[in-house]
């Protein structure tokens, strides 16, 4: 790993550092007004012939078609690089044996289409990748999918392979749950991060056959409307292999709706879910539609072994691990914390079965000091 410093001896340190033989290349750069340009013409054939990793940061890549192939390169991580998609494509020609590619903040790249010969391509990872609008892909084995930032249309990315979802993106859940389980049938974990979500999931026939790891991620403003958190069942109920659960509700409000405003709870109609083990949720707050979803899951889930409840986020330092926990609060959410803990005391516990291995995360004395 090497730091730019604005001189022209980089160029010198790789002719002497690119000999043949060498496996990993990272260079991490400053961000600087001059874009250095890797130069692909050190890439000699003893050098494409043994490199497996490859990692740039702040620079530019250029390559052309006579950079000849990269037969061994197995993983392509390529942060803040200026290349546009000619210059990818060109890159990805010559690496037929990649496994892995991560883009990060590529801004050049306006679309990309991976084609079939990419047989070894299993995981993607796209990310601020602010002008891109196009992701196809016809690389056959592609299981693994990350994405943020952007709307992926799925229908052009050969899906059946798909083990793997983790994708980000602005009231997600609805489309997550309508589209999902057609096109990608095969799912095993699928990680969904929601910002401002405005439509409930829908309850729907479709199901998620195979999975099992579900993580959604929520996060709400002070004009997003009241979400029904037990809408979520829909979830539940088409995935009856799912094992795990974990729901983090970022509020950056406090809740309208609160369990003690309205103590009377909604009863769904019951289905047994015989998978599910474990279920986390963080943020856990006194949002009444909440509340109703874990006595949900607590009288449906029959074969639930772990509940773990966090009103906070993260590490504690009463753990020992960390001198203080993290993160830092606003008062108002650090006494919607405290309400969220005063419902568990009084709705959630009465409801554990005895089968089931209850975890609630306290606020810390110290840190959060707030409400004690």
């Amino acid at each position: 790993m090497c730091g730019f410093d604005g001189t022209s001896y980089l160029d010198r340190w790789l002719q002497f550092a690119l000999k043949p033989g060498i496996e990993e290349l990272t260079i991490v750069l400053a961000e600087t007004k001059r874009i250095y340009n890797f130069p692909c013409s050190h890439l000699s054939d003893g050098v494409r012939n043994s490199l497996r990793y490859l990692k740039l940061r702040h620079c530019a890549l250029h390559p052309t078609v006579e950079l000849g192939p990269l037969r061994s390169l197995t993983s392509l991580h390529l942060w803040f690089v200026s290349i546009t998609w000619d210059g990818l494509e060109c890159l990805l020609s010559n690496s037929l044996a990649l496994e892995q590619l991560y883009l990060y903040h590529c801004i050049e790249i306006r679309s990309m289409k991976l084609p079939s010969t990419l047989q070894r391509l299993s995981s993607l990872v796209v990310i601020d990748c602010l002008s891109l609008k196009v992701i196809e892909s016809k690389a056959p084995n592609l299981s693994s999918f990350y994405v943020r930032g952007h709307w992926v249309d799925f229908s052009r990315v050969e899906t059946l392979q798909m083990r793997k979802l983790d994708v980000g993106q602005t009231n997600l859940l609805r489309d997550a749950r309508a589209k999902l389980p057609s096109i990608m049938p095969n799912l095993e974990t699928l990680v969904i991060e929601s910002r401002c979500e405005v439509v409930d999931a829908p309850m729907l026939p479709t199901t998620f056959l195979y999975l099992k790891h579900l993580s959604i991620e929520t996060a709400f403003g002070f004009s997003t409307p009241q979400y029904d958190y037990l809408s979520l069942v829909s979830f539940l109920d088409a995935a009856p292999a799912l094992e795990t659960l974990i729901l983090e509700t970022l509020l950056l409000r406090t809740c309208n709706e609160s369990i003690f405003v309205d103590p009377q709870l909604r009863h769904m109609p019951g289905r047994r879910h015989g998978s599910l083990k474990s279920v986390k949720i963080s943020r856990f707050n006194s949002e009444k539609s909440l509340v109703e979803l874990i006595c949900y899951i607590l009288k449906n889930a029959v074969s639930l072994e772990h509940l773990t409840l966090d009103p906070i986020y993260g590490d504690r330092c009463y753990h020992g691990k960390y001198e203080h926990c993290a993160p830092i609060m606003k008062k108002e959410l650090l006494m919607e914390a405290q309400r969220g803990l005063l419902a568990i005391r009084t709705y959630v516990e009465k409801e554990v079965p005895s089968t089931v291995e209850l975890t609630v995360l306290e606020p810390c004395s110290r840190c959060h000091a707030i409400g004690y």
